[in-house]
C-alpha cells in the first residue's frame, strides 16, 4: 500500500470520527466473488491492528463464494487483496501475493460511531476487478468505489504478467493513465483521490465484490450514467 494513500485514508476516517457521535453497530466486512474463477482473499491489518481472518479460505467463482467478517469494536485499518491461481492451501499463488495487484483499502471506526473510509488502489497494479459497496447505509455520502472492468484484457503488452506456462494475462502493471481512464473511481498514484465525495456514516456492512459486472456500462441500462462507470449510492443525511 502506498504511504500517501494510507495517510489519506487515516485522515479521512479521523475527520469523520471528529464530526459525528451517532451510535451504531460495528461494521461487517463481506466478500463476494462473481468472477468465473476462484479467488483466495488476503486480509492484512495495518501495523498495530488485529487480524480478522486466517487467510486460508477460498471463494468459489460465479457468485458461490461469499464470506463475512466482523471488524473489532474499535478503530481498524487494513487492506484486502484477491489472490488467484493458488495451490497447496494458498501457499503458492499466481497473483495477489506481491504487486501487481488490486488493493482494497479500508479504515473503520466502529466504537460507538460506525464510520468508514475506503478506496480501491491500483498504485501497485491490477489483477482482479474489485468494487467496495456500502450496504444498509446509515447516512452521509457512501458511493460505491473501485474498478469493475477487466484491465488485464487491454493491458499494454509490455505491462502484462502472464500466467503459468505463459497462458493468459493474469495481472497488469500499468500505466496509471490506462488505469485511470477505464477505472476513474480508483487511486492510481500515491497522491490520487476519487472524483466523488465520501463521507460515510453507519454503513453497517462494507461489501467487496470481485468482478461486479452489473456496475459496468450503466448507460446501457438506460439510467443516464456514463459507460464504464460505477453506480454510486448516496445516503440521506
Amino acid at each position: 500500500m502506498a504511504p500517501g494513500t494510507t495517510k489519506l485514508l487515516f485522515l479521512g476516517i479521523l475527520a469523520l470520527a471528529a464530526s459525528s457521535s451517532t451510535p451504531a453497530a460495528a461494521t461487517t466486512l463481506t466478500l463476494h466473488n462473481l468472477c468465473p474463477y476462484p479467488v483466495w482473499p488476503f486480509i492484512t491489518p495495518n501495523t498495530g491492528f488485529p487480524s480478522i481472518s486466517d487467510n486460508t479460505g477460498r471463494l468459489d467463482g460465479g457468485g458461490r463464494g461469499l464470506v463475512s467478517f466482523r471488524f473489532p469494536p474499535s478503530f481498524w485499518a487494513g487492506r484486502v487483496v484477491a489472490r488467484t491461481g493458488c495451490s497447496s492451501g494458498a501457499s503458492r499463488c499466481e497473483t495477489g501475493v506481491s504487486p501487481p495487484a488490486t488493493v482494497v483499502q479500508l479504515a473503520v471506526h466502529a466504537e460507538g460511531q460506525d464510520l468508514a473510509a475506503y478506496s480501491v488502489s491500483l498504485v501497485d497494479g491490477f489483477n482482479v476487478p474489485a468494487v467496495v459497496s456500502p450496504q444498509a447505509v446509515g447516512g452521509g455520502q457512501c458511493p460505491a468505489l473501485g474498478c469493475a472492468a477487466d484491465l488485464n484484457a487491454g493491458c499494454p503488452r509490455e505491462q502484462r504478467v502472464a500466467g503459468r506456462g505463459g497462458a493468459g494475462v493474469v495481472a497488469c502493471r500499468g500505466p496509471a493513465v490506462y488505469f485511470k481512464e477505464l477505472c476513474p473511481l480508483t487511486r492510481t498514484t500515491p497522491a490520487d483521490v476519487e472524483p466523488v465525495p465520501q463521507r460515510c456514516f453507519g454503513p453497517g456492512e462494507l461489501k467487496i465484490v470481485f468482478c461486479q459486472s452489473a456496475m459496468v456500462n450503466a448507460a446501457a441500462a438506460g439510467d443516464g450514467g456514463e459507460a464504464g462507470g460505477i453506480r454510486t449510492v448516496v445516503a440521506d443525511n
